[in-house]
């Protein structure tokens, strides 16, 4: 009983979207289409092709490395020696160095500086270490500071201050 309930239920709702009955939609359409033109905007004309005329052979090229060589054979002030002979501890990136000490001789003070080698080395001021041509300045019981000269993206030679900091950790140690 109840299949032949559920089967007329579904034949009468099926039966509704089967009917031809479409008229009031084919008259709304007719409607609303009444007027309507399909307009469609031609394509723009193609520019005729203009060549460039490229005539920048003759200036200096900005990427020559000979416009750099010039800058730097002309140093500047703050141009470091290169003739002098360089010092182990300029052999590390500064960030690699660790302070680990002071010793102390008359009034003269050395900073104990771990490389990364694991060798311990004396330096004062006036001593250089890392690799930006640093030279120490001042060394005091917590930190040693160095003048670094560095080249920026023009080729100019300037200063920078850098500090090692005494590493607590290596006083466990």
């Amino acid at each position: 009983m109840k299949k032949l309930m559920f089967a007329a239920l579904v034949t009468t709702s099926l039966s509704g979207c089967f009917s031809n009955d479409f008229d009031d939609l084919k008259t709304w359409m007719d409607e609303s289409s009444v007027g309507l033109k399909a307009r469609i905007d031609p394509l723009p004309a193609p520019k005729p092709y203009e060549p460039f005329v490229y005539a920048a052979f003759e200036l200096v090229d900005p990427f020559n490395q000979s416009k750099m060589e010039v800058a730097r054979r002309s140093g500047g002030a703050l141009a470091p020696n290169l003739n002098r002979p360089r010092e182990t501890l300029e052999l590390y990136d500064l960030e690699k160095l660790r302070m680990v000490g002071t010793l102390q001789r008359g009034k003269e003070v050395n900073a104990l500086i771990r490389a990364p080698d694991g060798n311990l080395y004396r330096v004062k001021v006036g001593s250089y270490m890392g690799q930006n041509f640093g030279m120490v300045t001042t060394i005091s019981e917590t930190e040693t500071s160095l003048k670094e000269i560095v080249e920026d993206s023009g080729g100019d030679w300037v200063e920078r201050t850098s500090v090692l900091a005494l590493d607590e950790t290596e006083q466990t140690k």
